[in-house]
């Protein structure tokens, strides 16, 4: 399983995401890209530097750009949204439980939770390159991890554009949800771009895996972050409904636009009155 090498990703996961000390939704935004940054720069190190790249050091390179494009593209757009956005600082405190501050061990607790999951997160690839240097696997396949690694662009762009866009409608009509572009398709495109992302990672490590702890580590990273971005729309329905809920342009909109899956009619995650 490599756990020497899982728990110093890990500690250097905890170190990246420990800003969420200061305010604690940190752990799961600002923080959170800056771990997948580390998380995926430590991968690259150990693999070069006990040579379990040999044969695929582009693929490494490719991989762990992917991670510092994805890291860096979250944490800067975040960090800026809630530096100069007062209304997404009071949504933040809203989806927080509001701006109390939290008993150390809960911060902790937290903290120590994310910190692995993080580093579940970052397991496939890890995998792929630690399986092949310790022999349970044979050289390096490239088709597969070079289709999920298209998958995982495919994700960090949607994001990308679902962000600019949401960011122009919103000027253009601050009092409406953003319902052009990405937004005509899906009413959650970011949340759909995130679990493609992850979605892509996992696929670049299926033909490295090996054994049924890798797989439970793998597998279960990328249900809990599907679980994650449906449970973020479900909320996000809910503060729209009550914001947006008698205007008939919205409900107009919601009826008819997927929630989160393009082409997958479920239209919604809270219960309709």
């Amino acid at each position: 399983m490599g756990w020497m090498y899982l728990g110093i990703i890990c500690a250097v996961c905890a170190v990246c995401c420990a800003i969420g000390f200061k305010k604690f939704v940190w752990f799961l935004s600002i923080g959170y890209g800056f771990a997948i940054i580390g998380g995926g720069i430590t991968v690259l190190i150990f693999a070069l530097a006990n040579g379990w790249a040999n044969g695929a050091i582009l693929l490494l390179i490719l991989q762990t750009l992917l991670f510092i494009a994805y890291g860096a593209r979250l944490s800067g757009f975040l960090l800026f949204r809630e530096l100069k956005n007062k209304a997404y600082q009071k949504t933040l405190n809203e989806d927080a439980g509001g701006a109390k501050k939290m008993p150390v061990f809960v911060l902790a607790t937290i903290w120590i939770m994310v910190s692995v999951l993080y580093t579940a997160q970052v397991s496939p690839v890890f995998y792929r390159y630690y399986n092949v240097g310790v022999g349970t696997k044979a050289a390096h396949d490239w088709i597969v991890p070079i289709v999920g690694m298209v998958i995982s662009l495919c994700g960090l762009l949607l994001e990308t554009v679902a962000d600019k866009q949401k960011s122009a409608q919103k000027k253009e009509n601050p009092k409406m949800v953003a319902t052009k572009g990405l937004y005509k398709i899906v009413r959650c495109p970011n949340y759909f771009g995130e679990i493609l992302f992850w979605t892509g990672v996992l696929v670049s490590g299926l033909t490295a895996l090996n054994g049924v702890g890798q797989w439970i580590v793998a597998i279960l990273a990328w249900v809990s972050i599907v679980y994650i971005m449906f449970n973020g729309a479900q909320r996000l329905e809910k503060r729209q409904n009550e914001r947006y809920g008698n205007d008939p342009v919205y409900q107009a909109y919601v009826q008819k636009t997927p929630i989160i899956l393009p082409l997958v009619p479920i239209y919604h995650l809270n219960k309709q009155k």
